[in-house]
């Protein structure tokens, strides 16, 4: 189970972002993106969950080309970004079941309030997505990691996922995430909070040294394992 990054140039608006990225990820690990504000890190996650194209490059999942297996790649990734992706019309457990069935997943009532109890929102399941406040909103959107597990989707690309939590959610989520790394799956994600995880490696990737005139080479200098063996090399 492999994500690859080749080559990766991304421009926002007239501004390049970085040049020559290359990255891989593998089953168990997880890789912290970092940088400073404007240098990239919503953009690469979003465009290595194929939401956002690369002026140039190629996302790779299991060796295959994203735009070659869309369907295939979605059904097995969950990306959460920075806004809370609810839909206000549904109650908070109708959301769980929705997304689910989006994935090609099916969820029950009963699955979902367990999951929205997991994240402190037990109360709040029969409750309209509008009514909830914007940490509650978080939890929501959260609660479809806990709803996923053992499912199908063994990578998950999260964007700033412990903002608006308090410290129990962040405590959940953090034991939801521990047991995602113990089924082999794989986590991509960005934080301003340095929190005690354990994937079977843990590997960060600083955007700041990822200077736009960079070769693909010097992307490996900015990838640097935070815990276990070294990162391997993202080879085509």
């Amino acid at each position: 189970m492999t994500l690859q990054a080749l080559d990766l140039c991304c421009v926002r608006g007239e501004r390049r972002l970085f040049k020559g990225l290359s990255l891989s990820l593998e089953a168990g690990q997880a890789l912290r993106v970092r940088g400073a504000n404007g240098s990239g890190k919503t953009t690469l996650l979003r465009t290595l969950a194929g939401l956002a194209h690369a002026e140039a490059g190629e996302v790779r999942w299991q060796g295959r080309s994203i735009a070659a297996c869309r369907d295939e790649y979605h059904s097995q990734m969950i990306y959460l970004g920075h806004a809370a992706a609810v839909k206000d019309e549904l109650l908070a457990w109708e959301n769980l079941v929705y997304a689910a069935r989006l994935q090609g997943r099916t969820l029950d009532r009963r699955a979902a309030e367990q999951s929205l109890a997991a994240l402190g929102l037990g109360r709040a399941a029969q409750l309209p997505a509008r009514s909830l406040s914007q940490g509650q909103r978080k939890r929501l959107a959260l609660a479809r990691l806990h709803g996923a597990e053992g499912e199908a989707a063994p990578l998950w690309i999260l964007d700033e996922p412990f903002n608006a939590l308090d410290q129990d959610a962040v405590t959940a989520l953090c034991a939801t995430l521990d047991r995602h790394f113990a089924r082999g799956g794989m986590l991509l994600y960005t934080t301003h909070t340095d929190l005690a995880l354990n994937p079977a490696q843990a590997l960060e990737l600083n955007l700041d040294r990822v200077t736009a005139p960079a070769p693909p080479a010097a992307t490996k200098a900015a990838v640097r394992p935070t815990a276990g063996v070294a990162p391997p090399d993202a080879a085509p």
